[in-house]
């Protein structure tokens, strides 16, 4: 039995070309100075970097030298020929994330780095949880309205499962302040981040929904500095392709010191 895609791929398409006439990208700016940081710190030089985005006009400005494609469930990268694979804000929409980043490490050569990027699960909790309570208020039910998004842990495992090596996962929570509910709504439409799961209503949200939402949202999730916060929360992984020259752990009990001498302190062994 097939399963039922996440993510309706080309009403997302649709909501990206229509972002493109009047982007709002600031996050996207964000993620950009975060990946160039993480770069600056690593002891190599990327000659044939690759970027997966659904906005590629504003990563080949950033990266004018890179191969830049879209996000499809089949990326357009060949084999081994990149040393860099920037993977910018799109997984959180991948029907098969294991099945991206499999071939994020197939594009790499060995010892090539991927950096990937995508929004995590605490982004929008405040309108998720407006949302649902204002539907239940109104209309006794409750629908997919915000695509659910992967907690770090669970997204970090992904790494391993794709054959990553040396993985690590972390974190930017980012607070943003809007005016109302309906400014941030609009904002996700620029950003190309509207609704576009495939069990997403088909209707238009309800007038009366969408009041009661903004009431709930006004009233719950007050900013300090005035207007509505908004949470958004980055995760950024990095994984090598394995390669020989990477360093690997020690066998159990392979150890040529003790730590107790290393730190200088007295070894106590456990009773039996």
């Amino acid at each position: 039995m097939s399963q039922t895609p996440l993510t309706d791929r080309p009403a997302l398409l649709r909501q990206r070309a229509r972002a493109r006439r009047a982007p709002a990208l600031f996050l996207h700016e964000i993620a950009a100075d975060e990946i160039e940081d993480r770069l600056a710190v690593v002891n190599k030089s990327f000659t044939t970097p690759a970027i997966v985005t659904g906005f590629p006009d504003f990563w080949q400005a950033r990266h004018p030298a890179a191969t830049v494609t879209g996000d499809a469930d089949t990326l357009a990268l060949r084999p081994g020929a990149h040393d860099l694979v920037i993977h910018a804000l799109c997984l959180h929409w991948a029907n098969d994330p294991v099945g991206q980043l499999v071939q994020a490490r197939r594009a790499l050569c060995p010892d090539g780095l991927l950096l990937a990027v995508l929004y995590g699960g605490d982004s929008l909790h405040e309108l998720r949880a407006a949302l649902a309570q204002a539907e239940a208020d109104v209309t006794g039910g409750l629908s997919p309205r915000v695509l659910p998004m992967g907690e770090i842990r669970d997204l970090g495992a992904l790494l391993q499962r794709a054959g990553f090596a040396l993985p690590v996962a972390d974190r930017l929570p980012l607070d943003l302040c809007y005016p109302d509910a309906l400014a941030l709504m609009r904002d996700l439409r620029r950003m190309g981040e509207g609704n576009a799961m495939t069990a997403r209503p088909r209707n238009a949200l309800r007038r009366a929904v969408l009041a009661r939402a903004c009431d709930i949202y006004a009233r719950e999730f007050a900013h300090p500095q005035g207007g509505i916060r908004a949470s958004a929360e980055m995760i950024f992984l990095t994984g090598w392709a394995p390669d020989d020259s990477q360093p690997k752990p020690l066998r159990p009990g392979s150890a040529a010191a003790r730590l107790s001498d290393a730190l200088g302190t007295r070894e106590n062994p456990l009773e039996d």
